[in-house]
């Protein structure tokens, strides 16, 4: 009895292994992959100033560098084609530069300030802001605030995130499409990746036909390597539904049709959010930016014209407000309006 159910594929093995088609070997380990005529090995080196900052700071690195696994995924998941070890390496190399040349900077102004016979403590005063203010905005800017050296990488996955999200409805319907004429899983997602209109969900489509077609893992254990790999919270949903569905004899055309929709439907919904955020906006701007100046500017022109004591005081005011608060204002809601373009 137990021998028949030891002869039985279980579920565990059954995402281990791999699908094979009619006339295909089964027993061979290895696959044949066929490259286009001329084609070559590609390598992801490195570039000439990353190479220089390996050779400067790699061996401190790797000595002071213990594991990181969270730096290391949100490389992954942002695309950066680094190691740890290396991105870590060009931080340095670019803080310390940004060091030397804030200090350098500084002395020589000091010099110049001391020809001109500045005192001493406005000297010092000035020379340590020149000095420290570029050592603190490179450290902010390479390793990132409050989170460290981890917050470049991580906004950039973040990002990439947001992009698979704008696109993930068309995704769907493409692959839905697809699933409709009975294409096998795999078809479609290198046909997803032939796809560049859908951007970052394309990409994210191409690793996985990378997965299967180079690096010969079953399509099941691609989609799963993908799911755990995407900055997209929608995208690790989608990719998690396959296998769950795939693993447990259920059907994808109809999950993939459910999906299709449920994100239509959210897209509509962030649609109308948004639209009704530019209604508030737009009603906040004519009363902010249009009205309240111009009810302030007659208000302060009259008690000008009142007074004659403070009238000198109120002129101020008045120039104050038509000169920098009216265009700062304006200025204000067209970088909220331009920002949520671009995240539209």
């Amino acid at each position: 009895m137990a021998s028949t159910f030891d002869k039985l594929e279980t579920r565990g093995t059954l995402t281990k292994t791999k699908r094979f088609r009619p006339g295909d070997q089964p027993g061979k380990a290895n696959h044949l992959v066929k490259l286009p005529k001329g084609a070559k090995p590609v390598t992801v080196s490195l570039s000439p100033k990353e190479q220089v900052a390996w050779r400067m700071f790699g061996k401190f690195v790797q000595a002071r560098r213990g594991e990181n696994p969270e730096l290391e995924d949100n490389l992954l998941k942002a695309h950066i084609k680094l190691r740890p070890e290396e991105y870590l390496a060009v931080a340095w190399m670019n803080t310390t530069f940004a060091a030397v040349g804030s200090v350098v900077a500084a002395f020589a102004l000091a010099i110049f300030l001391f020809i001109l016979r500045i005192d001493i403590f406005s000297l010092l005063i000035f020379l340590g802001l020149v000095a420290a203010l570029p050592i603190f905005f490179s450290y902010m800017y390479y390793f990132g605030l409050p989170v460290g050296y981890k917050g470049k990488p991580r906004s950039r996955a973040k990002k990439r995130g947001t992009k698979i999200d704008k696109r993930i409805s068309g995704a769907m319907s493409f692959i839905s499409a697809m699933a409709s004429a009975d294409v096998p899983v795999d078809v479609i997602f290198k046909e997803l990746s032939k796809q560049t209109v859908y951007g970052e969900v394309a990409r994210e489509a191409e690793w996985i036909t990378r997965d299967t077609e180079l690096l010969g893992l079953d399509i099941l254990s691609a989609i799963r390597k993908a799911a755990q790999r995407s900055p997209s919270s929608k995208f690790q949903d989608f990719l998690q539904g396959v296998v769950t569905t795939s693993t447990s004899g259920g059907q994808l055309k109809p999950y993939f049709l459910v999906k299709a929709e449920q994100f239509e439907k959210e897209d509509r919904l962030e649609m109308r959010k948004k639209m009704e955020t530019l209604g508030m906006l737009a009603e906040s701007f004519v009363t902010v930016v249009v009205a309240f100046p111009l009810f302030l500017v007659v208000i302060m022109a009259i008690m000008a014209l009142i007074s004659k004591g403070s009238s000198g005081s109120v002129l101020v005011l008045l120039y104050v407000v038509v000169a920098l608060m009216i265009p700062l204002s304006q200025f204000g809601f067209i970088f909220v309006i331009w920002n949520m373009e671009q995240e539209a």
